[in-house]
């Protein structure tokens, strides 16, 4: 590419301004997003994901709760990896308690999401109770995604109204086709659980680090699976991470004295 020079200084007028170029200095500001493409992306995003409600209502009644348990999960808690792991705990013949701790746990990364959404979108007092509800990974995502205040609040309500209202209509339907043919196992429909929550995981992976901690993590509940109960192994594997992450800190550590 050529390189360009400046105009000539004429006498007594100055030097020519530059007209095709700014100034080094100067903020290249991003193009606003349209409304439209907000919403297609939130919309794209909350019938994907909401679209998979479907299996959870079918494992979750291959896994003996009710009709009205299974949509009970899904209006009240909300989240579908917590969800997936509840049911799988109890299809296995976990405990009840040791299932739910091991559904809370990995719902606690919402309330990290909370902190920062609470700085992102400044929804009022009034509302943020309601909005709690839809804290999640995709909205998260999609709402983070967005360059403007007011357009990441329309990309979280879009993805939450729309991926609540699937995701609980689908439970809806999984629970009651997985009733009307009977044995799910038989189907071979109790995989489908473990299917999609290795899905939504699966994106997740990006760094070295976190597949060597998802790896890790696997390998702790199939070994201590045939030695602990239901659901407890599920539990003794969320000690890969700060496992993965100490054996980190330790070889950064030798390389400094190095």
């Amino acid at each position: 590419m050529a390189e360009q020079t400046a105009p000539p200084e004429i006498p007594g007028t100055g030097p020519a301004p530059a007209t095709d170029s700014l100034p080094a200095s100067a903020p290249v500001r991003e193009s606003p997003k349209s409304d439209g493409a907000v919403v297609r992306d939130a919309l794209g995003v909350g019938i994907a994901v909401g679209l998979s409600g479907f299996a959870f209502g079918v494992t979750s009644a291959g896994a003996g709760l009710s009709l009205l348990q299974s949509c009970a999960l899904s209006l009240l808690v909300f989240t579908g990896a917590s969800q997936f792991a509840l049911v799988g705990a109890l299809a296995a013949g976990g405990n009840p308690f040791t299932a739910a701790a091991g559904a809370f746990f990995l719902g606690t990364r919402n309330a990290f999401y909370g902190l920062r959404l609470s700085q992102l979108l400044a929804l009022r007092r009034l509302v943020r109770p309601f909005a709690a509800q839809w804290v999640i990974d995709e909205t998260t995502a999609v709402a983070l995604a967005q360059p403007t205040r007011r357009t990441a609040r329309l990309g979280f309500t879009v993805t939450g109204v729309t991926l609540y209202v699937l995701w609980n209509l689908t439970t809806l339907l999984g629970a009651l086709g997985a009733e009307a043919i009977g044995d799910t196992g038989a189907w071979g429909l109790d995989a489908a659980g473990p299917a999609v929550f290795l899905a939504l995981l699966a994106p997740m992976l990006r760094t070295a680090t976190e597949r060597a901690t998802a790896a890790f993590a696997v390998l702790l509940g199939l070994g201590l699976l045939p030695v602990l109960p239901a659901g407890v192994p599920v539990l003794v594997a969320a000690l890969a991470a700060p496992l993965v992450l100490w054996l980190r800190g330790t070889r950064r550590g030798e390389g400094r004295i190095r």
